[in-house]
């Protein structure tokens, strides 16, 4: 008779001799090879603190296994909560027009004087009306566009209708307006600070780079203008009012250092370092602006070391994608992040509403639909329920297609419990939801990030575990310290 029982793990060959083990619900711990090879051969010291740790991890067991499966669903519970609120994020298009011409522009938009491309207020009315019929107890409704501040009153509308609807529904109702930031007046900020709106822009980097990537329709650069309106926005909506990203393009791979120093001098405490999405003109474009997966890695990783040597250094400045990786890792909740879920996010946690009503899985999707293909469109606010909208057969069959639990390759891969799928990314790379893994740049970019967090986490060294520590909380560990000196 075996001494223990061998629960549901999964297992990778680190390195130095090194195996790192992970459960079911993520929680993980490193081995050597040979205390692996003891455990598998059911040759493990019960007495022996590997036994103990492996035994605390829910990795193996010599006591009655019903009550240990129950607590790995208690757990497993915990990590699939965000699949009880539904769909929390609302996206809004209130226009497609928009006075920049970014080259990487993904969701092909339109001049300025294309004003069909607008949201009309009845289909607006009725965008909002479906969103309160959410079960979630948290609504976000996201402007994009285009350049939404195009169509100001369409976004005044959509605030202050859906503030009205809350007073009976009672959610906790949230803002965002992404916007380039170029057309923002005193009156807008006024409002906005009103209404408790944030604000999410972009900026690519120095201010070559910048206008480089994000030029008006005339040609002149957005630098400037967008540098000066970000100070604007805080003096109005506060210090955290405004968050921003960047966009990596061939131009931009060899000043990913550079460009978190410019986020730094332009007074923000976070970056998202985002590769290039095949979709609108940067998928047009990709001879010109595109590069090979492997060197947006190595561009990343050094960012990522400059980024720790800043905040060990006394600077608090987060990396948000490793951010909610490292959530996902070291805690047992789920990151609030669409591309990071299984089962997809796609309709489940973030669905968009186009201008002329039709509603898309995701921004993604509605990018695809904006160059004629609309194979994920879920329906149009103006002419379906919300019943049809949200429990189609489509949105069905999507969702079974996007577990990782049940995909090929994802379903033995170690870091299964921390990544997710995007369906949508997968058709447009690869021409099918399901995708081979072993050719998609997200999978590459992400198991390459991982095998970057879990060598830091291996070597445990304190005061970069603190970094990494303080990005989950959004603590600076200064204040920490500071916190702890003053209680005693």
């Amino acid at each position: 008779m075996r001494p223990y029982q061998l629960l549901p793990f999964r297992f990778h060959d680190f390195k130095n001799e090194n195996m790192l083990l992970v459960n079911e619900v993520g929680e993980f711990l490193f081995s050597s090879k040979e205390e692996f090879n003891n455990m598998i051969s059911y040759k493990l010291d019960p007495e022996s603190e590997t036994f103990l740790d492996l035994k605390s991890k829910q990795i193996l067991t010599d006591t009655e296994i019903e009550p240990v499966i129950k607590m790995l669903a208690t757990k497993y519970r915990t990590k699939k909560s965000f699949l009880y609120n539904f769909t929390t994020l609302h996206m809004v298009v209130p226009t497609l027009r928009c006075n920049s011409k970014c080259k990487y522009c993904q969701v092909s938009s339109k001049s300025e004087e294309a004003f069909k491309y607008d949201m009309d207020k009845s289909t607006a009315k009725r965008t909002v009306d479906l969103i309160f019929l959410s079960p979630s107890p948290n609504i976000k409704i996201e402007f994009q566009g285009g350049e939404p501040l195009l169509s100001f009153e369409i976004v005044k509308y959509i605030i202050e209708y859906a503030e009205q609807c809350n007073l009976t529904k009672k959610k906790q109702l949230e803002f965002v307006i992404c916007t380039n930031l170029t057309l923002i007046t005193e009156e807008m900020l006024k409002y906005l600070q009103n209404h408790k709106v944030y604000i999410s822009t972009s900026l690519d980097g120095t201010m070559a780079l910048h206008n480089n990537n994000r030029p008006f329709r005339n040609g002149q650069g957005s630098y400037d203008i967008v540098t000066k309106n970000i100070k604007k926005v805080r003096e109005y909506l506060g210090e955290d009012s405004v968050s921003a990203l960047m966009t990596a393009t061939n131009d931009s791979l060899e000043y990913f250092t550079e460009i978190v120093d410019e986020y730094l001098v332009q007074g923000f405490s976070a970056i998202f370092m985002r590769s290039l999405n095949p979709y609108g003109s940067a998928k047009r474009d990709m001879y010109s602006l595109g590069y090979r997966v492997e060197d947006f890695i190595e561009s990343y990783k050094r960012a990522f070391k400059h980024i720790v040597n800043i905040n060990l250094n006394g600077t608090f400045f987060v990396e948000c994608y490793a951010s909610l990786l490292l959530g996902k890792i070291l805690t047992p909740f789920s990151a609030g992040f669409v591309d990071l879920q299984s089962p997809s996010g796609v309709a489940i946690c973030g669905v968009i509403y186009n201008h002329d009503g039709n509603v898309y899985v995701s921004d993604e999707a509605r990018m695809l639909a904006n160059d004629g293909d609309t194979t994920f469109s879920m329906g149009n606010v103006n002419e379906n329920t919300y019943q049809e909208l949200f429990h189609s057969d489509k949105i069905v069959s999507l969702i079974k297609k996007s577990c990782l639990e049940c995909l090929p390759i994802c379903s033995h891969c170690v870091f299964q419990s921390y990544c997710g799928v995007d369906p949508i990314r997968n058709y447009a790379e690869q021409g099918e939801v399901v995708g081979n893994r072993m050719m998609s740049t997200v999978c590459k970019i992400n198991m390459a990030i991982f095998q970057c967090l879990f060598e830091l986490i291996k070597e445990n060294d304190k005061p970069t575990m603190d970094v990494l520590w303080s990005w989950i909380t959004r603590k600076p560990i200064v204040m920490e310290k500071q916190v702890s000196h003053e209680s005693n």
